[in-house]
């Protein structure tokens, strides 16, 4: 049943998983796709108006499914905490083993459920296990060096998702993110090898070890998980990164986990692209709502992990021209708020709440995602990008226009 033929006074179910939405709501609460703009009925409460779904295309057979089949909202329960005796997050007391805390009784969390890294003041990352998957699949691996207003600065931002249909996933995506964080940082200025030169052989140079770095990542994958390789679904996962150094950012990924370029005012840009049946779609011209709410949506076309056939990363490099956020996310995140200039608007309005410590505003990200209805595991990563004086990126470089919501994958 169309939005047009919905009787008045009646809300039309999600067309995704079909729950009810609440009056006025923009997301469906149970698996968070776009339910559109809502419209008041006379007489009655809030008809959501939504857009006709066109015919889609089938999808190719040799994609990965991110999700496994069934219903969301039947996900096991949580497995009970590791008895450890490590202090509890709300009190500071110690936990005992049964996994409760001595001092006010509180459940306490695995530590893989919710974890964060500041490397840097500049620096930070929340990882969070969301409110309806059992465990944390997410991981993040996080370096830096350096003043944030300086050209000598450096950081390294890695998100890994675990492959949700392929168990031990979360063994994966963890040895995949430090794997590539060791790489990243090998270039960084207190590394082994430090990326030098002018701006146009550091990009290269960054391109080269981004792509070491992912391939290094599958390998890490490979080590592992062991004899899990030989499942007919071995654990995999996604990749991306992003390095900044100096005046430039360095994005790479395999999947459709994203990096985004939020400046504090003008156009946001996406600098990582999908490799998913979603990104296919809407490079068929498949309107975005649409795509990414397709029943194979997140099935990636590329992945890290024992069956990968091309863990290379894709790379795109930009040199910004004004101060801003470099965001690196899991699809936790972005589910709710994909394009960039909306995402932008939900970074800005979050930064007037909290201010700008990086990981405060990286916990509110996290915090939203899971108001939204923590479908995912939820990763949000940041650096604080300071613009720098324009003699720090005057060495020929041209920059192609990118709109707001293209991915920037031209090279420089």
């Amino acid at each position: 049943m169309s939005a047009e033929d919905t009787p008045t006074g009646v809300l039309a179910p999600c067309s995704t998983c079909g729950e009810l939405p609440a009056p006025g709501a923009r997301f469906c609460e149970n698996c968070g796709s776009d339910v559109g703009p809502a419209t008041v009925a006379a007489g009655g409460p809030p008809v959501l108006a939504r857009p006709p779904v066109p015919a889609l295309p089938e999808p190719p057979a040799d994609l990965k499914p991110t999700d496994p089949p069934g219903d969301p909202a039947a996900d096991p329960v949580p497995p009970p905490p590791v008895a450890t005796h490590r202090p509890c997050t709300s009190c500071g007391g110690t936990v005992a083993d049964d996994g409760y805390c001595e001092q006010c009784g509180e459940k306490a969390q695995v530590e893989r459920d919710h974890w964060a890294e500041r490397p840097a003041p500049w620096v930070a990352g929340v990882c969070d296990r969301g409110i309806r998957h059992a465990r944390n699949e997410d991981a993040m691996a996080l370096a830096a060096s350096g003043d944030p207003a300086t050209a000598g600065r450096f950081a390294a931002l890695v998100v890994c998702d675990g492959v949700s249909a392929a168990p031990d996933s979360d063994v994966a995506s963890l040895a995949a993110a430090r794997a590539a964080r060791d790489v990243l940082a090998s270039g960084g200025p207190d590394g082994a090898t430090p990326v030098t030169g002018d701006v146009t052989e550091r990009i290269q140079a960054w391109q080269a070890l981004m792509v070491a770095a992912s391939t290094t990542a599958n390998d890490a994958v490979l080590v592992a998980v062991g004899d899990k390789a030989e499942r007919a679904e071995p654990p995999s996962c996604t990749f991306v990164a992003a390095v900044v150094d100096g005046p430039l950012i360095v994005a790479g990924w395999v999947g459709d986990s994203r990096a985004y370029w939020i400046p504090d005012a003008g156009t946001a840009r996406q600098l990582s692209v999908d490799d998913s049946w979603a990104h296919e779609l809407m490079a068929m011209g498949t309107p975005r709502h649409v795509a990414e709410n397709s029943p194979q949506a997140h099935a990636i076309t590329r992945w890290l992990g024992p069956d990968s056939t091309d863990p290379a990363a894709r790379c795109a490099p930009t040199v910004p021209d004004s101060s801003g956020w470099l965001l690196v996310c899991s699809d936790g995140l972005w589910n709710y708020c994909s394009a960039a200039d909306d995402l932008a608007d939900l970074v800005r309005s979050t930064e007037a709440t909290t201010g700008r410590e990086p990981r405060a505003l990286a916990a509110e990200l996290v915090r939203w995602a899971n108001a939204q209805g923590g479908r995912d595991n939820i990763t949000a990563t940041l650096a604080r990008f300071e613009a720098l004086p324009a003699s720090a990126t005057s060495d020929n470089l041209h920059t192609d226009a990118v709109t707001g919501d293209e991915p920037a994958t031209r090279a420089l």
